[in-house]
């Protein structure tokens, strides 16, 4: 052997290599398996679920007519006398001629009288009528020597010719008559394959329903992740980057792949979390509003210690809620808090004066008391107040100096309503759907364009549903806009 052959024998071909390596499953097929599996699992059993049903429903009924027909008979031979002769049965094959001449079988259902010996079989055969299968009791003799001589009242029989189901009432002994039975026999062979039928036909139908299902989930699978393969391609894009972080990688599939290509978005990503960050900072614009009530109230504090205990009051509500907005302005970006509202019994005629007094230093106009309704309430007075100031400073914004803005509440049935009106230019009716989103504003304002980042009608809403109401916008007659906010069942 030459060095360069062993060189060559020693080395790896890279091409091999490649080969060995298990090809990727996308994660457009496992979603499509997995749906798959679990519809046809869930499918099967609705078809065997309903076969079951029908099949137990099936021998309920004919368990059911073979006690009828069975007591029927008992019935008339210990209580029945012959029509002919107005006195007690005597003849066993009277008995049964006169029983089965007055009876209505079903379709499925043979009613015969037996009469021979015990151990013989039966040598007389009393039938009512021809049924429609393949095989009648009255013409096999096997089966019926087979339940004449059975000593039990009720059984199945298992032929190549279909199963039966039968119930048999022996006949009393009169003198030396010989031994005679009722027999009732049902042929569930078409009631089963009915059943069968059924099945089947689920069967069918599940399996087109599995292959349109194969269709749709591949169309919406492909559509649902488009986005990450989109994602995959774009940071594919950095690979070329020396990274020192890596994200741990398993599998074979998309999630994994996408991993791979993420290791390479480190560092789009961390600028990513300082502009969410920024735009967390700049939606500090809520805590405004707070401020400027604060700072009114002090620059307007007299001397008079009744004033000046009422506007520490107000100052010391407002800084408490100031805390409690810096959390809000996080929850909304994310989800709900069950502790969002702590309610207490609130005077609603007092909380309104208060939401009064609190938004009439928003700015220079027209602030009218509309109306107070006196009504005790269930709610959180710090989120409504959050709530009204929220909805007045947002009047202020849309009105002008001098113009009038309206506060006021009501009782509504069992709930109540607090409203602010302005005499601004109102909503556009394009951005009447969406300026209660988080984070936007509509496609046109009403008044001058502010810096917020559009989180306060969000926080409005969100408030109003934490109560259990809602918050609407009506126009105001004469051009404004008025916005509502409705809790139902607020009042005790």
């Amino acid at each position: 052997m030459t060095t360069t052959e062993a060189g060559t024998r020693g080395t790896t071909d890279p091409a091999t290599t490649a080969d060995r390596v298990p090809p990727r499953v996308s994660a457009r097929v496992h979603i499509l398996l997995w749906l798959l599996l679990v519809m046809a699992v869930a499918l099967a059993s609705v078809a065997t679920t309903t076969r079951s049903i029908l099949l137990r429903d099936a021998d309920q009924r004919i368990n059911g007519l073979l006690s009828q027909e069975a007591g029927e008979f008992t019935n008339l031979q210990s209580r029945g006398v012959d029509p002919e002769t107005g006195r007690p049965f005597t003849d066993p094959a009277r008995l049964l001629r006169v029983f089965l001449e007055r009876q209505n079988a079903d379709p499925d259902e043979e009613l015969i009288g037996l009469v021979g010996r015990a151990g013989r079989g039966p040598t007389q055969i009393i039938q009512q009528r021809e049924i429609p299968v393949g095989l009648p009791l009255h013409k096999d003799s096997d089966a019926r020597r087979r339940i004449f001589d059975s000593p039990h009242p009720t059984g199945t029989l298992h032929r190549a010719a279909g199963e039966i189901r039968w119930a048999k009432v022996a006949v009393a002994r009169y003198g030396s008559e010989p031994d005679a039975a009722f027999v009732v026999a049902f042929h569930p062979g078409r009631e089963q394959q009915r059943a069968n039928e059924v099945f089947r036909v689920l069967l069918a139908i599940s399996g087109v329903a599995l292959l349109m299902t194969t269709g749709i989930a591949w169309v919406v699978a492909g559509r649902i992740l488009k986005p990450v393969r989109l994602v995959r391609a774009a940071a594919a894009q950095l690979t070329e980057q020396d990274l020192t972080r890596r994200i741990p990688v398993r599998g074979r599939d998309d999630v994994a792949a996408l991993a791979e290509t993420f290791n390479a978005m480190l560092n789009r990503l961390e600028r990513a979390f300082a502009a969410q960050r920024e735009f967390v900072d700049d939606a500090g614009h809520e805590l405004r509003t707070p401020i400027t009530i604060v700072r009114g109230h002090l620059e307007l504090m007299g001397d008079d210690p009744a004033e000046r205990e009422e506007t520490v009051r107000l100052v010391t509500d407002e800084l408490d809620r100031m805390s409690r907005i810096v959390e809000d302005l996080l929850l909304l970006a994310k989800a709900e808090r069950p502790d969002f509202v702590t309610p207490e019994p609130v005077q609603l005629a007092e909380l309104t004066a208060d939401v009064y007094v609190k938004a009439r230093t928003l700015g220079d106009r027209d602030w009218q008391l509309a109306e107070v309704a006196d009504a005790e309430v269930v709610l959180d007075p710090q989120r409504i107040t959050q709530a009204m100031v929220q909805l007045a400073q947002n009047a202020v914004q849309h009105t002008t100096a001098g113009q009038t803005i309206r506060i006021g509440s009501r009782a509504e049935g069992p709930g109540v309503e607090l409203y602010v009106v302005d005499s601004g230019p109102g909503v556009q009716p394009q951005d009447a759907d969406v300026i209660f989103e988080r984070f936007r504003r509509g496609t046109a304002r009403r008044g001058a364009r502010g810096s917020g980042a559009g989180l306060g009608l969000s926080i409005v809403r969100a408030i109003a549903e934490a109560h259990g109401g809602r918050v609407r916008l009506h126009d105001t007659e004469g051009g404004g806009a008025t916005f509502v906010l409705s809790l139902e069942e607020a009042r005790t």
